[in-house]
């Protein structure tokens, strides 16, 4: 069977679908991405002076980490001001010409809303904290006294010790469940939600495209009760949110869910519930960390249990709610650190990574310098980490008795500091990043993994990500198929079919660093033109891939 032509649009789907299920989003961590004024910091103007560059690449919305007024105990998800820009990032005027610029360009600004919690320089914590009579007291969570060893809210924070922490001023014990500088919000207090609703009213009013929602799933905790994922009230809470701010808006929102499963997820994205547009889910990462140590300290990749999950929400979500597509962020490990080959094949496993991801249903984000297969910090020395959460797990389980090298080796795996190293744009010192000494170190591989250096091959990470871009821009089938996997239990093969109509996808990867032969199976078996790169390509059984091998068929099926 040899393929055919793909179809470019389908009468099958409405041409009102949103704009957000066609597109690519980009996540951009400031601090790292480009400093404009020589302060070792990364900065808005800097990512103005790149939106050429992003625009090129084809993306339609940029996920901007926290820019906001922050102590920065969090790298800026440590708010005090939602309504301020940052100094060390620039001003509100260079916020509403990025905005600006990048609308020119086709691009919206998706702006991290962090409500679980404030920094504890917040004006309202300030309040709160010194009067006990404030109107702001409810706006968090207070006990007089710490709970009872073993009780529901006997609970210990994400970046360790106990999540209740006494407050010098009133003598009480405040909620936080990451840093102590974060305390955590009171949504059960609808004069607290309605304040929120006005900031996100302010900032869409600004002409943002939407929010990507920092830990949302955690809005209706309980904390005495020992609840603190998916609350009674987290649902209400959303929904709520959807009318007093996105309905009649075209806004994209994007909610971060660690807790969300097939069965949950949804709840949050079925368009008729108005509540967001998609979650991030985990699936894909946690299933592979140590029951005990958790991150710390990785399992292999299981490439059969990988598809499988993918699988899973593929097919849950499909007709039912909207999938988001992700390899990393910026508190997740380099893709091709941990799901491919740093090292040989890197950028084909960057490649085949990209491919097997953009194909599926969803809506694909990269996280920056991703499209250039850039690598884990390779950091060696504790000194070299900036990350609060690496320091504190570092302290804690050195305390615990885990050996220096054997922590070491956890955090080069999985630390958030892997994600956070600058932006390689050139060979040149500090990687085109910055001219003067970064606030993070840069990665040493970057005089051979760069920007300049990718995109000037015609074959690199960059043009494959483009062009992958542009194969869901045009065809419905990428955006609206349904998914088949295939060769489930194979340790190497990703296999999948996306069908829409008469329009079929065929996706095969060789995820290994050898030669795997296509066995004998219910795929089709087809031989035609890669879409990716014009090459001839085969799923015959017998055909061999070659390391990291990626394609794309298209062919026309007789089914309906």
């Amino acid at each position: 069977m040899t393929s055919s032509p793909i179809i470019k649009q389908s009468d099958l789907i409405s041409p009102d679908a949103p704009w957000w299920q066609s597109t690519v989003g980009y996540q951009i961590y400031p601090a790292s991405f480009c400093d404009s004024n020589g302060d070792g910091i990364g900065d808005i103007v800097g990512i103005i002076s790149k939106l050429d560059y992003l625009a090129d690449l084809g993306i339609g919305f940029i996920w901007l980490s926290p820019v906001y007024a922050s102590p920065m105990v969090d790298n800026g998800y440590d708010i005090s001001d939602y309504f301020a820009i940052n100094p060390m990032f620039g001003t509100m005027a260079d916020m509403e010409r990025l905005i600006a610029e990048a609308a020119k360009r086709r691009i919206g600004i998706v702006m991290d809303l962090v409500v679980n919690h404030t920094s504890n320089q917040h004006a309202w914590f300030k309040a709160a904290q010194s009067d006990r009579n404030s109107q702001y007291r409810d706006y968090y969570i207070w006990r007089d006294e710490p709970p009872v060893k073993g009780s529901d809210a006997d609970i210990t924070a994400t970046f360790g010790s106990s999540a209740w922490s006494r407050c010098a001023e009133s003598n009480e014990l405040y909620f936080h469940l990451f840093a102590p500088e974060q305390p955590d919000l009171n949504w059960t207090n609808p004069t607290l939600r309605s304040e929120v609703y006005k900031m996100m009213n302010w900032w869409l009013d600004k002409g943002i495209a939407g929010f990507r929602m920092d830990v949302i799933d955690l809005i209706g905790k309980q904390p005495e009760l020992g609840i603190i994922t998916d609350g009674p009230d987290l649902h209400r809470f959303l929904q709520e949110m959807y009318e007093a701010t996105l309905a009649g808006r075209d806004a994209v929102t994007v909610g971060e869910a660690w807790s969300a499963t097939v069965s949950t997820a949804p709840l949050y994205c079925a368009p008729q519930r108005r509540e967001l547009s998609m979650v991030f889910q985990f699936a894909h990462v946690t299933q592979f960390w140590d029951e005990r140590l958790g991150k710390w300290k990785p399992k292999a990749i299981d490439w059969p249990l990988l598809k499988s999950t993918f699988a899973a929400w593929q097919n849950a979500l499909h007709g039912k709610g909207w999938n988001s597509l992700f390899w990393g962020n910026h508190d997740l490990p380099r893709a091709v650190s941990r799901y491919g080959d740093e090292g040989e094949h890197r950028i084909g496993s960057a490649k085949a990574l990209a491919t097997v991801l953009h194909m599926m249903e969803g809506t694909p984000f990269i996280y920056q310098g991703e499209e250039i297969g850039m690598t884990n910090a390779a950091f060696t020395r504790i000194d070299q980490y900036r990350d609060v959460e690496t320091l504190n797990f570092h302290r804690i389980q050195r305390m615990e008795g885990v050996a220096e090298e054997d922590f070491l080796a956890g955090a080069r795996a999985n630390s958030r500091d892997n994600a956070r190293t600058p932006m390689q744009w050139s060979a040149s010192a500090q990687a085109g990043f910055t001219d003067a000494k970064p606030w993070i170190p840069v990665n040493k591989n970057h005089t051979q993994i760069n920007v300049e250096k990718d995109r000037s091959d015609p074959n690199g990470v960059f043009q494959h990500y483009s062009r992958l871009i542009s194969i869901r821009r045009e065809n419905a089938v990428v955006r609206h198929g349904d998914f088949q996997l295939f060769l489930a239990d194979h340790p190497n093969l990703f296999a999948y079919q996306r069908r829409l109509g008469t329009s079929v996808l065929l996706i095969v990867a060789n995820m290994s660093s050898h030669l795997v032969s296509i066995p004998p199976s219910e795929m089709p078996q087809i031989t035609g033109r890669d879409l990716i790169t014009g090459r001839t390509a085969s799923s015959a059984v017998g055909t061999t891939l070659q390391p990291y091998e990626s394609f794309v068929l298209s062919f026309s099926s007789g089914q309906n």
